[in-house]
């Protein structure tokens, strides 16, 4: 079973201080994302930063669009420490950012405190696979999502981490330590039913770490340990740590990479079709 909302916003609020320095992957895949995004949205739009962290895409956003700019997130860590940012940084000469373009907003993705209708852009990266209802998130995206609107999300699929399973796997048969992840066809299934006529792509990314122990620091960084309620809640042994560092497949300099299955979707809602009279 999956951690309960409050325990996750609670892991990414504790790590906010850290995140930021150890979000490489999210860069990545965010800056993927964003270089996408070719159709310019009006001066007067509302854009969304779904899961917004620390608001470093947030930023990224009001700044690319000049629009009014709305960073949402579950945990209040992590808006604390976006705010503490955001105003940091538009004191700085260099910066044109403007503070007042963006409103930090606590909630959750699954019942959006914002009416129907009424967002001309959503910009969701890496956050809905740590969702209970993913289904939830897309309607709910559909539904605040003006005609004409545009979604763009970014999520891990199966096949994510596979080498820290294996590896604990055989250390700790009996204990979970990797979070699971949707496969490719459930997630693009889903999509298709939810939001007909969405754009679907994934790739298998991989990451270069020293060791094994540098890859479970820097996810215990992000705040993206393992999470499920059922999760040992004592530390884990430093014997197992060692059979798992182990087991752990190496490049031959002793080095080790971690594969990451990367998604993307991307979806324009209809516009209205007028009605006619025959």
């Amino acid at each position: 079973m999956f951690a309960t909302k409050k325990a996750v916003a609670s892991d990414f609020g504790g790590a906010s201080a850290s995140y930021e320095g150890a979000a490489r992957l999210q860069r990545k895949m965010g800056d993927a994302m964003l270089e996408t995004i070719a159709q310019p949205v009006p001066q007067d739009a509302t854009v969304v930063d779904l899961g917004c962290g620390t608001g470093w895409f947030t930023r990224q956003l009001a700044q690319r669009f000049g629009a009014h700019t709305v960073g949402v997130d579950l945990a209040p860590g992590m808006l604390a420490f976006a705010k503490a940012q955001s105003k940091a940084l538009s004191k700085a000469p260099s910066n044109a950012l403007r503070p007042e373009t963006i409103q930090w907003l606590e909630a959750d993705a699954e019942r959006l405190p914002l009416a129907g209708q009424s967002v001309d852009l959503i910009y969701s990266n890496l956050m809905i696979q740590w969702c209970h209802n993913p289904q939830g998130v897309l309607r709910e995206c559909q539904r605040v999502l003006r005609p004409g609107g545009q979604l763009w999300v970014s999520t891990l699929l199966l096949g994510t981490l596979q080498e820290l399973q294996q590896a604990w796997t055989l250390a700790d048969p009996h204990q979970q330590h990797v979070n699971g992840f949707i496969s490719a066809a459930d997630f693009a299934a889903t999509t298709a039913e939810i939001l007909p006529a969405a754009q679907w792509r994934s790739q298998m990314i991989t990451l270069d770490y020293p060791t094994p122990m540098a890859l479970m620091n820097e996810l215990r960084q992000l705040g993206a340990g393992y999470k499920d309620i059922q999760r040992r809640k004592t530390a884990t042994s430093p014997g197992r740590l060692k059979q798992m560092c182990q087991n752990y497949p190496q490049q031959p300099d002793g080095s080790i990479v971690a594969s990451y299955h990367a998604g993307w979707l991307e979806w324009r809602k209809p516009l209205l079709t007028p009605l006619t009279c025959d």
